[in-house]
């Protein structure tokens, strides 16, 4: 059996009987993990396994956890920093700025991967222009910078096992809206927007393994939100970027998607745009409805790209706090976590 296009969520801590079945369907390829998913580091090694162990091969486990206030996983964790205190830390030094990039990549994959966690969305690439409700999540104002310091985190990501994926495509920092709420609309042209594919090209370039698509509108670009865009998968990313790893889309639950049909439309309309795995969060029936209406028939390359996605090696977590990578990476954390130096300027300019 083949991944399937559905990443899908879970009411609770444990593997209910019903959601068994669900992801037994052929047409779920993941399951997303949330706050309310967590208890305690045990309990979340069983809940992966017992996902992991439903079917062969075994569905991807993905999680947001890029630190700050986007951490679905606490206790028994590391705090982890807003990536903005990463670009702050470049902006002080930029030798320290990218090893502290880098560390945090390895310190976040390698504690998920301890319990079996294949994913995390992370690193946000979207520019700090100051005015989204992304925020803190981004690294830096200058493309430049959050190229680099993405690529760090990247390495330190597939150091620790874990495959980066680079989102929103392309681009949440110059639009006010928060699309969880409403569609966000950019009006630049295409040609404008080279400060945001900036971090892509680079990160694709070093072999970036998944993309996570938002849901945005660039009407001069296509009368399509880039989710739901051939223009912005097929011929931006996948031929003008040459992009060959997995494209994710954001969920297809937010509201900024729910103007653009029902939820069978939705995942039809992310398919044919060229999008591999459809996150479909908070929605109980709307899983039901696209389990049982959802005509689609895997496509060979795209199966590959998602099974490239699974998790590589994993240290034990009883061995992990004991490991010189982590001790250094705890380091760095509780270096970049002490008093800052005044900053009279939010954005660090």
């Amino acid at each position: 059996m083949t991944l399937g296009p559905l990443m899908i969520d879970l009411d609770g801590p444990t593997l209910a009987a019903p959601e068994l079945e669900l992801l037994r369907h052929p047409l779920v390829g993941g399951v997303i993990l949330f706050s309310r998913n967590y208890r305690e580091p045990e309990a979340l090694t069983e809940l992966v396994a017992q996902i992991h162990a439903v079917r062969q091969p075994p569905l991807l486990v993905a999680v947001d956890h890029e630190g700050g206030r986007v951490q679905r996983f606490r206790a028994g964790f590391s705090p982890l920093p807003p990536a903005r205190r990463i670009g702050r830390e470049f902006d002080l030094d930029a030798r320290r700025g990218v090893a502290l990039a880098r560390a945090m990549g390895w310190l976040m994959a390698a504690e998920l991967r301890a319990h079996g966690v294949d994913l995390s969305f992370a690193p946000c690439v979207d520019i700090d222009y100051g005015v989204s409700f992304i925020g803190d999540r981004a690294l830096h104002r200058r493309p430049e910078v959050v190229s680099r310091l993405a690529l760090a985190y990247a390495h330190g990501m597939r150091t620790a096992g874990m495959a980066a994926t680079a989102k929103h495509f392309p681009g949440h920092g110059a639009v006010t809206v928060d699309s969880h709420a409403a569609l966000p609309t950019d009006r630049r042209e295409l040609v404008d927007l080279e400060g945001d594919l900036m971090p892509y090209r680079q990160l694709i370039a070093n072999g970036l393994p998944a993309v996570m698509v938002g849901h945005l509108l660039f009407p001069a670009v296509d009368a399509a939100p880039a989710s739901f865009s051939q223009r912005w998968v097929t011929s931006v990313l996948r031929s003008t970027l040459m992009f060959q790893g997995a494209v994710f889309t954001d969920d297809l639950s937010m509201g900024a998607a729910a103007a653009h049909g029902e939820m069978l439309e939705r995942a039809e309309r992310a398919l044919a745009a060229g999008c591999d795995m459809l996150l479909v969060c908070n929605d109980r029936p709307a899983v039901l409805h696209l389990l049982e209406r959802l005509a689609h028939s895997p496509h060979p390359a795209a199966s590959v790209r998602l099974a490239r996605l699974h998790g590589g090696q994993r240290i034990d977590p009883a061995a992990l706090r004991e490991h010189p990578e982590w001790r250094a990476a705890r380091a760095w954390l509780e270096a970049c976590t002490a008093a800052p130096t005044l900053d009279l300027d939010p954005r660090g300019e």
